[in-house]
């Protein structure tokens, strides 16, 4: 799929890398196409990482994507440069009055927050609240999922004792939904972090679907029965060291973390992690963008409601 980005995006050298076509702004201007237009609000300190990862799961259909990435205002980041941030992101403020076809909002680095404590929890909310009027469907990520369950449904999280991380097998709920078209019965998926929520405040909701569980993981993926918004724990679209990163980074910080579950070879922090959710992260991403954007959303973006 032709990924339409801004030029400069340091995202771009390395997926070009990777032999995934990306069409810069100057080419999709000459195609008589429209694009799906989606809107990323990256909420993760490692903002080119983060962009990397989804930008690579999103090249994968014949579908041209158009992708602008948010930032809150509220809050300004303080592991990214404020050049980069000012070339290649926006604010709520200027794209309020516009439509997307699709929505991602990331997870943060957040555990045992309160959620009314986030810094720009307010701001998050509106934009929430924002997206069910302007966006045709929207995919929340990890944190930015059990915040999604709070905001709308009241769903309140637990804390776990120890941090979450690994590679953990899940169990479809839902076979025969788009979603997990080409999926097994059974799929691995990292997971880093340290809420869940219980599988039964889900089933409680009439307006929700439990789509997927894990026996170690918990709940996994949800979403509204009207498809428009899915909540996603797990991190299909994490790099072969994503997990080794975090777990150095801990140990670093004398956090003196667990060796990630299911991940490096005979648990020995030396040795390569085997990457066995790539396939994963491309279908779950490709199907939702297929599936859940490209086959419903109106043809004019404006009649989105």
């Amino acid at each position: 799929m032709p990924i339409r980005i801004q030029d400069s995006l340091p995202a771009r050298a390395t997926l070009e890398g990777e032999n995934i076509f990306v069409m810069t702004e100057h080419r999709a201007i000459h195609q008589d196409i429209r694009p799906l237009n989606v809107l990323i609000l990256n909420l993760m300190p490692t903002k080119i990482v983060t962009e990397t990862q989804l930008l690579r799961k999103l090249s994968n259909t014949p579908l041209q994507v158009s992708v602008e990435f948010l930032q809150t205002a509220s809050y300004i980041p303080q592991h990214t440069d404020s050049n980069h941030l000012e070339s290649f992101y926006t604010t709520f403020d200027k794209i309020k009055d516009r439509k997307f076809d699709g929505m991602i909002i990331t997870g943060a680095p957040l555990d045992y927050v309160r959620f009314e404590d986030v810094t720009y929890w307010e701001e998050l909310c509106t934009i929430m609240d924002w997206g069910k009027t302007h966006v045709h469907c929207t995919l929340h990520l990890c944190w930015g999922a059990f915040a999604g369950l709070y905001h709308f449904y009241g769903l309140e999280r637990y804390d776990m004792d120890e941090k979450l991380s690994g590679v953990y097998a899940h169990k479809v709920l839902k076979k025969t939904s788009p979603l997990f078209r080409g999926f097994d019965d059974i799929f691995y998926a990292p997971q880093s972090r340290a809420m869940g929520i219980d599988a039964a405040k889900i089933t409680s909701v009439p307006e929700l679907e439990l789509m997927a569980v894990s026996d170690e993981a918990g709940v996994t993926i949800v979403k509204t029965t009207d498809s428009r918004h899915f909540f996603i724990t797990c991190h299909p679209e994490y790099d072969s060291d994503t997990l080794a990163k975090e777990y150095y980074r801990d140990l670093e910080k004398g956090l003196n973390p667990k060796i990630p579950c299911n991940y490096f070879p005979d648990d020995d922090p030396n040795k390569t992690p085997i990457v066995n959710w790539r396939s994963t992260g491309q279908l779950l991403y490709s199907n939702w963008l297929n599936y859940y954007v490209y086959q419903t959303t109106p043809y004019d973006v404006k009649e989105i409601e």
